[in-house]
């Protein structure tokens, strides 16, 4: 099976790879279970491309297996992973349409596996996360919109929800005033287990909507999806961009994976 050092993990209304060329489909067995993925490459580098939700957007965001998805990044040989994530906004200044770099986290999950590390074979370990999201590709993708002069904002606090349904406007309220400006129900545990297992990890998120009492009307999952596709452009040409020139080895602060993993 071949390796990858890069990977895109696709959120909500990023199903296709098309920023990959000579693509193959493979499943690669883990501790957590089996994961199907593409492989392919961008300007001759080897990526993995995961759909984080499975074929057709089958699985919600709750009973993802979000530890055999990272295990399988790794086992790949994977270093670096860009995820993408629809998200909706409490923050004015994130309007539907724009990107954010996400930089801090808040989570209110409720049933994950949010771990590699559950004792025993494994041992418990301590992850620190004061910057769960990576400086280093953050920076860089950062700097790729600027040249394509697409929007996007450096910075932004996710709030992660349990899901699948949307919050409430109390939940919003509460949330904006904890210092949430987006929010969404993946990132976590995600984020948590790629820095457990070693490996630079940054979202990319796409506004398609303002939160439940901020939006004028009732949120559908429809509306999600339109604003993704008219954001598809920009995500592929950003995302290529990127995949093409990052540096695999940066100095960015990301810890090394724990020993025991």
């Amino acid at each position: 099976m071949r390796k990858a050092e890069l990977a895109v993990i696709g959120g909500t209304g990023v199903y296709r790879a098309e920023m990959l060329e000579n693509i193959q489909e493979v499943d690669v067995e883990t501790r957590y279970g089996k994961v199907n993925l593409l492989l392919g490459t961008c300007e001759g580098r080897n990526v993995a491309f995961l759909t984080r939700h499975g074929k057709g957007h089958t699985v919600p965001p709750h009973l993802i297996n979000y530890r055999a998805n990272i295990m399988a990044l790794k086992e790949l040989g994977v270093k670096k992973i860009i995820a993408t994530a629809a998200v909706g906004s409490l923050n004015e200044e994130m309007a539907p349409h724009d990107f954010v770099l996400l930089d801090q986290f808040l989570d209110f999950t409720k049933t994950r596996q949010s771990t590699f590390f559950d004792g025993g074979v494994q041992g418990v370990a301590h992850v620190d996360v004061t910057d769960p999201y990576c400086p280093g590709i953050r920076k860089f993708v950062f700097e790729k919109a600027r040249a394509l002069r697409i929007k996007v904002h450096q910075g932004g606090c996710y709030v992660c929800t349990e899901g699948p349904r949307y919050e409430t406007p109390a939940e919003i309220k509460m949330f904006k005033q904890l210092g949430g400006d987006v929010v969404g129900m993946t990132s976590v545990p995600e984020v948590v287990l790629a820095r457990e297992a070693g490996i630079c990890y940054a979202t990319l998120c796409m506004v398609t909507n303002y939160a439940a009492g901020i939006s004028p009307h009732a949120l559908t999952h429809e509306e999600v999806l339109v604003v993704m596709k008219e954001m598809s452009e920009d995500i592929s040409r950003l995302i290529m961009a990127t995949l093409a020139e990052m540096p695999v080895e940066m100095e960015c602060g990301c810890l090394p994976e724990l020993k025991s993993m």
